[in-house]
């Protein structure tokens, strides 16, 4: 029956599915040629076709960060970006910062480039060294079978740091897939951007409501050490204090 039903799925696909959801069972009707769903007491005496769906209901997103269940995805950070981006400078800036971070605490780093046959590839004052995987791609969305499989190698994996460009391009539809993944994402604002200033602020206004983390560098960094007794706090604060004043990219979210 449905409780009997509801075990063995998520036997089968608990770790892939969030586990808040609640789930209505349907049989697929073939007089009718669709699913229709069927009350808790059912029961099957005869081989047929079931399926769980989950419903969609509001959960809150805490945004806790550990850096054993967190990778950073560095979006698109290319050469030929650099007169187009607004503060593309600032965005390097911060972008380094991260990384020298995910460095010291030991996070994984998934790195994109679209099309750098045409692009460039990531500008030189990023540096990858330790990254887990570079990818090329022509698909907005760094969502590709080669970060997919980058991710499954990673064990606990619950949330992504997202930052580059442009905002509301390649950050957006990453986050979307990924948050339709079942992730949690957090979009770094003073790290991302994009030719137009409407299209960014636009673009983080849409992700927020979605239920994506807008947030800035300084508070993943301190929120991934969580305690001045954190064995690599002093190297994050050092990190922190030794980037210059921000620009007024912040003003623009």
């Amino acid at each position: 029956g449905y409780e009997l039903l509801i075990q063995k799925f998520l036997s089968l696909y608990g770790d892939q599915i969030d586990m808040h959801r609640k789930f209505v069972v349907q049989l697929f009707a073939e007089e009718w040629s669709q699913y229709i769903d069927l009350p808790k007491g059912f029961l099957v005496n005869e081989r047929c076709k079931v399926r769980l769906v989950p419903l969609q209901i509001q959960i809150t997103t805490l945004g806790n960060l550990t850096p054993s269940s967190t990778v950073f995805f560095c979006c698109d950070m290319q050469e030929r970006f650099r007169p187009a981006i607004k503060y593309f400078g600032d965005i390097i800036s911060v972008g380094q910062r991260l990384l020298q971070g995910a460095r010291l605490l030991g996070i994984p780093v998934i790195v994109t480039e679209q099309y750098p046959k045409g692009l460039g590839s990531t500008v030189q004052e990023i540096d990858l060294t330790g990254a887990k995987l570079v990818v090329p791609k022509t698909k907005f969305s760094m969502v590709l079978p080669e970060v997919e499989a980058a991710l499954a190698e990673i064990p606990g994996v619950r949330s992504i740091v997202l930052f580059g460009v442009e905002t509301h391009v390649c950050i957006q539809q990453t986050a979307l897939e990924l948050i339709g993944r079942g992730l949690e994402v957090h979009i770094v604002a003073d790290a991302t951007s994009s030719r137009s200033m409407m299209d960014r602020m636009f673009a983080l206004e849409r992700l927020a409501r979605t239920g994506i983390i807008v947030t800035t560098s300084e508070a993943i960094l301190l929120q991934l050490v969580a305690d001045k007794e954190h064995p690599k706090f002093k190297e994050i604060q050092n990190l922190i204090k030794a980037s210059a004043p921000e620009s007024g990219l912040l003003s623009k979210v």
